[in-house]
């Protein structure tokens, strides 16, 4: 039997809105009564359930066999998908656009050509202004079809011209297509990696990126072609640690849009995930008044109703404000502060369930434990470490899983639990020898835990400083500072060094900064 998890059907319906909901009953009637119709009492059942239980469907609904059920879900969910279609319409310009597509060729069916033509060279105007170059060479490719069987004698050189707009914008097209494959595939090794280990894994993707990013005129590029265009710059970045580059690219991106505002309601998701990754580049740049002030615009953004329109937009919106709220309380030192963010952010993990990837969540569960970490409150600490640490796919972000064992490591000293300590260690040791992602840091916070039993309690303080020194060092090395962006290491030692607890530090270190 489908779980509730993972039934497709289940899960569209559980995410209707009231108006969606009551937009597909309404949908069901347009031929008339809709009594009897048993994929709407199957809908009724299903919308009944906190968790799919199909024997408590047939119980319920008598008139549904169980030789009928795959069938009848069948046809519910494509009855839902298109109610879902004709609601959301007006606010999604690529539907519509395919709606007259459709027109056209039912229109060319029909025999009347002249009235295709007419909706296609519409399709090709608000397409060419909405930038879905796409939909305009189908365009072109229908009209290409229909002036070879009816070319009038009042289009002179119509051929030649169509033909011409065809290439130029199969051209751009075609561009657009490989800067986005470059793109997707350098955030594709970014959610694999994390950020580059050392000079060869550096050369590696600088290597990679060069192979993969085309040659782009930007002066006669698209909007798409640019944004493209300044994403593979952005992840590139990101991931060999030029944050400061990583920022200038993250700040084109955002202004593309600024200079095209119309776009920031119709390309509202990339909007947003640009405002996000140049507040990731200022929060590792700690930039902190740019850093508020973009955060701004993004909750600004976040506010206004209309621009909310869809679970997909509520759904980024909700991890990027909360995570970048998050690293907020990083930058300032206010953990305990921050800690009161967490049921909220549980709440909204647990609305966003069936939509959340795996990366995301586990992303929210290490900045949840940090908070924990940097209040003090090391047990809860633990528990949200061993969220990441038991999840089944450790190949994904292995540095995140990576850092999440190094914390737990702490937090177990920090908690006073020592009699796990050296089995903790050993465990960790284990793991990254299987992902051969042993580096200085990680080397002397093992090496420092192995033999803090043998330190005595009037050495303790000389041993902390012995550590700080060390790293450091190892923190001056470009290619060693990598776990340094997960883990604070340097504010910890401070406070145990000085005994006071590590916000404080933290909080002195952003009085400083401002």
């Amino acid at each position: 039997m489908p779980n509730a998890n993972t039934d497709p059907v289940f899960q569209l319906v559980k995410s209707l809105t009231r108006s969606e909901k009551r937009h597909f009953r309404l949908f069901t009637n347009r031929q008339g009564s809709s009594e009897g119709l048993k994929f709407l009492q199957l809908f009724d059942a299903i919308e009944s359930q906190d968790k799919f239980d199909e024997e408590k469907i047939l119980k319920q609904v008598p008139a549904i066999k169980k030789v009928q059920l795959a069938n009848l879900k069948a046809n519910l969910y494509k009855q839902l998908l298109s109610s879902l279609r004709i609601y959301h319409a007006s606010q999604n310009q690529d539907i519509q656009l395919h709606e007259q597509l459709d027109y056209a060729r039912v229109l060319y069916n029909k025999g009347f050509y002249q009235q295709s033509l007419k909706m296609l060279e519409k399709v090709k105007i608000a397409s060419r202004q909405a930038e879905m170059l796409h939909i305009t060479l189908r365009a072109l490719d229908f009209e290409k079809l229909i002036e070879s069987q009816y070319i009038t004698r009042s289009l002179k050189g119509r051929a030649e011209s169509l033909s011409d707009e065809a290439m130029d914008t199969a051209r751009h097209v075609s561009q657009m297509h490989a800067l986005s494959n470059a793109s997707l595939r350098l955030y594709g090794l970014y959610i694999k990696v994390g950020h580059a280990r050392n000079k060869e894994e550096h050369d590696q993707i600088t290597a990679f990126f060069r192979s993969t990013l085309p040659e782009t005129d930007l002066q006669g590029a698209g909007f798409f072609e640019k944004l493209y265009y300044y994403q593979s710059h952005v992840w590139y970045y990101y991931i060999i640690q030029d944050f400061r580059a990583c920022y200038r690219y993250a700040q084109k991106w955002v202004d593309l849009f600024e200079a095209n505002p119309g776009m920031q309601d119709r390309q509202s998701t990339q909007y947003i995930k640009g405002l996000h990754n140049l507040l990731a580049a200022l929060y590792n740049l700690l930039y902190y008044s740019k850093f508020k002030e973009v955060l701004q615009m993004l909750e600004t953004f976040a506010a206004d109703e209309n621009r909310r329109r869809s679970s997909n937009t509520e759904l980024l919106l909700f991890q990027y404000i909360y995570a970048d709220r998050i690293n907020t309380h990083f930058m300032e030192g206010t953990f305990s502060e921050g800690v009161k963010l967490v049921p909220e952010i549980l709440e909204n993990l647990k609305l966003y369930q069936s939509q959340l990837d795996p990366y995301r969540r586990l992303i929210f569960y290490y900045k949840i434990a940090s908070l924990y970490f940097g209040s003090g409150d090391n047990h809860t600490c633990i528990q949200y470490l061993n969220k990441i640490i038991n999840f089944r796919d450790v190949g994904l972000r292995e540095d995140l899983q990576c850092f999440a064992r190094i914390l737990n490591l702490i937090a177990h000293y920090e908690a006073g639990e020592d009699e796990v300590l050296e089995y903790q260690i050993r465990s960790v040791y284990r793991f990254l020898g299987k992902m051969n992602d042993q580096q200085q840091m990680q080397i002397e916070i093992f090496r420092f835990l192995r033999n803090l039993g043998n330190v005595a309690p009037h050495e303790l303080k000389d041993a902390f400083i012995a550590l700080r020194e060390k790293l450091l060092i190892i923190a001056a090395d470009p290619y060693e500072r990598r776990p340094f962006l997960y883990l604070d290491i340097i504010s910890w030692l401070d406070s145990k060094i000085e005994g006071i607890p590590v916000q404080e530090i933290m909080k002195r270190k952003h009085k400083e900064m401002k």
